[in-house]
């Protein structure tokens, strides 16, 4: 295992995510077609594909939490551009601290304030 490379949220709008989640991670997209629109955060692929069928009620079984250094911050301006609560930023042990939210999909993004966690390169991962 190389580690995480993609997380995918399905949408019905891909136009309207596309603009949603440029604002949402304050950043433009590397790839987009109609079929898949592709977004590099921090070295780590997040994806919008679109959805064949509205699904009302997504799972909760698995959650992808991406790094913020401010998650207060964070999580009040994902609720400003829209996202509704899924759970308040929470202290999980020591300084570390998650939060999630619903996009306007209802996909949950979670975010994570976590000091220690350091991105290790391959030869880091070899060693």
């Amino acid at each position: 295992m190389l580690g995480l490379r993609t997380t995918i949220y399905k949408v019905s709008d891909l136009k309207k995510a596309k603009e949603w989640y440029a604002k949402a991670f304050a950043t433009k997209q590397y790839f987009d077609e109609p079929f898949y629109v592709g977004f590099n955060i921090g070295g780590y692929e997040l994806g919008l594909l679109p959805e064949e069928a509205i699904v009302k009620d997504k799972a909760d079984s698995v959650l992808s939490y991406w790094g913020v250094d401010d998650i207060h911050k964070t999580y009040q301006n994902l609720i400003e551009l829209g996202a509704k609560e899924h759970e308040k930023p929470t202290n999980v042990g020591g300084e570390l601290m998650v939060a999630s939210v619903k996009d306007p999909w209802d996909n949950i993004i979670g975010i994570i304030y976590n000091p220690e966690f350091k991105i290790k390169s391959l030869t880091d991962l070899k060693e």
